[in-house]
């Protein structure tokens, strides 16, 4: 009953998270590229990548706190569950977008050979106040690179 008690007013305080058998709070920041770091993500299929985040992110159990789509790159603060594991959650996510924009806009399939690069970045949020991450990805839209 205690450790009961306790998980409760450790979830409420702390913002934890639980399944079956663990509690956790595993939050990354993870940026990715479109192949050739091609500006395609724009308008329309822009549109529908933030949809298809949230929507696949729960496909695995994984909660997507903040997004922001730039047209050559891919902001994602996201909460998976440790027993999941951050690099199979990335890899769904990028194969299942991937395929889906790849059917909706034909275009993709004309301009790259794959959408997405095989590398991407990761890093946990446990180093900076989780406010401030998301400010920063909120914020990409200011922080446009100049057009060469």
């Amino acid at each position: 009953m205690l450790a009961l008690v306790l998980f409760l007013w450790y979830n409420t305080i702390m913002e934890y998270k639980s399944s079956c058998n663990v509690v956790y709070s595993c939050k990354y920041h993870v940026v990715w590229c479109p192949k050739y770091r091609r500006k395609v993500l724009v308008g329309e299929i822009a549109d529908r990548l933030r949809q298809l985040l949230v929507s696949t992110a729960e496909e695995v159990q994984a909660e997507v706190i903040e997004r922001e789509v730039m047209p050559d790159h891919v902001h994602l603060l996201i909460e998976v569950n440790p027993q999941f594991g951050i690099h199979k959650a990335i890899k769904h996510i990028k194969g299942r977008t991937s395929f889906l924009l790849r059917e909706e806009f034909p275009s993709l399939k004309s301009r790259l050979p794959c959408l997405w690069t095989n590398s991407y970045f990761v890093s946990t949020v446990g180093g900076a106040p989780l406010s401030a991450v998301k400010r920063y990805i909120e914020q990409q839209e200011v922080y446009k690179r100049p057009k060469k």
